[in-house]
C-alpha cells in the first residue's frame, strides 16, 4: 500500500503500480535473493530497479525525458553552464539547501529526483555534496553504457566543477600522508588513525561486503609495504625458524577461502553510552563487515614449521600463537584454535577475490573465524608459538577485556590475570527500518535485520517484537541460514512481518539465539563495561505514529 501511493503520486495510474509491484514480487519468489524478496516499500522499488525510476520521475522532469530535449543544442550550451568549487557543491547537502552531486567533473542537482529513488531515499542522501563515482563503482549497473541511470543523471546538469581548482597539497612530513584513498559513503568517527563504519543504510546491501566498504579499525597509520620485499617469520617454541614471501605461500600450500564476518570488539558501544559513558570510538552497528578470504590454513604453516600435531604442542607448553604486525600491534589466539582442523584460521593474501588491499592487512593478514576482530592482525609479518599470550595493551592490558558494571578505575586491578576477549557472545540487530521512522496504526511493518555469534555457533532463531518484548515473532533467516551450524563464521541475515498496534507505542526489538543456545541479554545496564565491549543486549527500534491525512 506505501508503494502504490507512492506511485500514485508521482503521476502513474493505479493499474500500472499494481502491475509493476506484482511483477517485482513475482520474480522476487522465483529468485529468492535478499535483494529482491522483502515485500517492503523498498524492497519493492528496489526490485523494480532503474526502469521504474524512469517513470517515477517528478512531472518536470518526466515531460523533459519523454518529450524530449535538443540534445545538439543543450551540448552547444555546455561552456555557458556555471563553473562550482568543490566547497561550494559540498555545502549542498540537504534537501533545504538543495542536494547537488558531483560525477566526471559536472554538477547536478538531484533534489527532485532523491524520493524517487529505487534504493530509498537515505542511501542517496549518502552521496549528499559529494562524488557520487565511489558509489556508482560498488553498484556498477549505474554507469553501463547507453544506460538510464547516466541519462537521468545528464538531465539534472546544472554546471561543471572548476578545472582551475588545485588538488589538495598533501604534506609528505604527516604520517599518514600515504594512507590510502577512502570511499566517501562511509561514517568516520577519525581520519588520522582512520576508523570508519558502514552507515546502516549500507549495512546490509550485500551479504559480502564490498571492499570499498569493509569497515576500518586502525591504532596506526597504513604501512607502505613493497609485496616483493615481504617476509614473513614463523619462529618460537616446537618449530624451526622458518622465512617464507608470498610465493612461497602461494606455491608451497594449498590455497583455501573462508567467507567471515569480522567485528570490533567495540561495535555497538553507542548504546552502552547511554547508559553510562565508557571509553572508546563511540562505534554503531557498523563496526562488522563480511568478506571472502582467501590464503593458506595457519595451520598448514605450523605443520610445516615443526609443530606437528596438537599433542606436539602440550608436550612442550604451547599454548598460544602470537601474531605481530608491522605496524607495532601484537595479538594471540589459542593455540587449539591455531591447530584446530575445523577452525579455518587464515593467513590471507586475497580478499574478494581480488589481492588483499593494504587498507585491510595488505599484504598479509591473519583471519580467525568467529573471533573478536583485532585478533585478526594485519600486516603480519612475524608470527610466534609461545607458552604466553603476546605481550601489549591490546592482549594484556584494558583495551579488550570486559570488566564488570561495577569497575570504574584501574587502580589496584591486576589487569594481565583479567581474560582477554577472542570468542563473541551472540547478537543481531534490526537495520530496517530506522528509530524516527513512521508506522501506521494496524497496518504492516517489514522488518530486515542480521544476526551472528561467535565461536562459529550458527544462528539457530531470530525473535522479533513490536510491543518491546512483551510479545514475540519468529522472524524468516535468509542469507546466511544455510552455514554448518558448529561452523558458521559469517552472519546471517533475516526478515519479519509484524503489525503494528492500533494505539501506543512501537517499541522493534531482536534477539537471537546461537547454535549452542545462547541468547541476548535484554538490557544493556548488566553487561555495561568500562570498556565499552561485546554490547549484545536486544537492539531497539522506537517508531513514531505516522500523522493523520489531512484535506487541503
Amino acid at each position: 500500500m506505501m508503494l502504490a501511493r507512492k506511485v500514485l503520486q508521482n503521476g502513474v495510474g493505479a493499474v500500472a503500480a499494481r502491475h509493476l509491484a506484482t511483477q517485482a514480487l513475482g520474480n522476487a519468489a522465483q529468485r529468492g535473493k535478499r535483494d529482491a524478496r522483502v515485500p517492503t516499500a523498498f524492497g519493492v522499488v528496489a526490485a523494480l530497479g532503474a526502469g521504474v525510476a524512469w517513470w517515477l520521475l517528478p512531472s518536470r522532469q518526466h515531460r523533459a525525458v519523454t518529450e524530449g530535449t535538443d540534445t545538439e543544442g543543450a551540448e552547444s550550451n555546455a561552456a555557458d553552464l556555471p563553473v562550482f568549487r568543490r566547497a561550494e557543491v559540498a555545502e549542498h547537502d540537504t534537501l533545504e539547501k538543495r542536494v547537488w552531486v558531483t560525477y566526471d567533473g559536472s554538477v547536478y542537482d538531484i533534489t527532485d529526483f532523491i524520493v524517487n529513488h529505487p534504493g530509498g531515499e537515505s542511501k542517496i542522501m549518502l552521496a549528499a555534496g559529494k562524488d557520487i563515482g565511489p558509489f556508482w563503482r560498488v553498484y556498477q549497473q549505474h554507469t553501463r553504457p547507453g544506460g538510464l541511470p547516466l541519462e537521468l543523471l545528464n538531465r539534472m546538469k546544472i554546471g561543471v566543477l572548476d578545472p582551475s581548482e588545485a588538488a589538495p597539497v598533501v604534506d609528505m612530513s604527516d604520517p599518514y600522508a600515504t594512507d590510502p584513498g577512502r570511499h566517501p559513503g562511509l561514517l568516520f568517527h577519525n581520519n588520522k588513525p582512520a576508523n570508519a563504519e558502514l552507515p546502516i543504510e549500507l549495512l546490509m546491501d550485500k551479504w559480502i561486503t564490498p571492499n570499498e566498504l569493509f569497515f576500518i579499525r586502525h591504532h596506526h597509520p597504513v604501512p607502505v609495504i613493497d609485496p616483493s620485499k615481504f617476509r614473513l617469520t614463523v619462529c618460537g617454541v616446537s618449530v624451526k625458524p622458518i622465512v617464507l614471501d608470498l610465493e612461497d605461500l602461494r606455491h608451497r600450500f594449498p590455497r583455501k577461502e573462508v567467507t567471515t564476518t569480522i567485528q570490533c570488539g567495540g561495535n555497538r558501544r553507542s548504546e552502552f553510552n547511554r547508559t553510562r559513558p565508557t571509553s572508546g570510538i563511540s562505534w554503531g552497528l557498523g563496526a562488522m563487515s563480511t568478506a571472502t578470504f582467501g590464503g593458506v590454513l595457519l595451520r598448514d604453516v605450523l605443520l610445516y614449521s615443526g609443530l606437528l600435531r596438537p599433542e606436539t604442542a602440550e608436550q612442550n607448553g604451547v599454548q598460544h600463537v602470537q601474531f605481530i604486525s608491522t605496524d607495532g600491534l601484537m595479538a594471540s589466539i589459542p593455540v587449539k584454535k591455531a591447530l584446530d582442523v575445523y577452525g579455518d584460521v587464515l593467513l590471507a593474501y586475497e580478499m574478494n577475490g581480488v589481492t588483499l588491499p593494504p587498507e585491510h592487512g595488505g599484504p598479509l593478514r591473519v583471519i580467525v573465524p568467529g573471533h573478536v576482530g583485532v585478533r585478526n592482525v594485519k600486516w603480519v609479518e612475524k608470527i610466534v608459538t609461545s607458552s604466553e599470550e603476546a605481550e601489549g595493551p591490546w592482549q594484556r592490558g584494558i583495551a579488550y577485556k570486559g570488566f564488570s558494571p561495577n569497575v570504574t578505575s584501574f587502580e589496584g586491578l591486576d589487569v594481565e590475570s583479567i581474560q582477554s576477549i577472542q570468542e563473541q557472545p551472540v547478537t543481531s540487530a534490526i537495520v530496517e527500518p530506522h528509530s524516527g521512522d513512521t508506522y501506521e496504526p494496524g497496518q504492516p511493518i517489514d522488518i530486515r535485520g542480521f544476526a551472528w555469534s561467535g565461536g562459529g555457533r550458527g544462528i539457530v532463531r531470530v525473535d522479533v517484537s513490536s510491543d518491546g518484548g512483551k510479545t514475540w515473532t519468529t522472524a524468516k533467516l535468509t542469507d546466511g541460514s544455510e552455514q554448518q551450524p558448529h561452523r558458521a563464521w559469517a552472519w546471517t541475515f533475516w526478515e519479519a512481518e509484524l503489525t503494528a498496534p492500533k494505539d501506543g507505542p512501537v517499541i522493534l526489538c531482536c534477539k537471537a539465539t546461537d547454535a549452542s543456545y545462547n541468547s541476548q541479554p535484554e538490557n544493556p545496564e548488566p553487561i555495561w563495561n568500562v570498556r565499552g565491549l561485546n554490547n549484545n543486549s536486544w537492539h531497539k527500534v522506537f517508531l513514531n505514529p505516522a500523522a493523520d491525512d489531512e484535506d487541503d
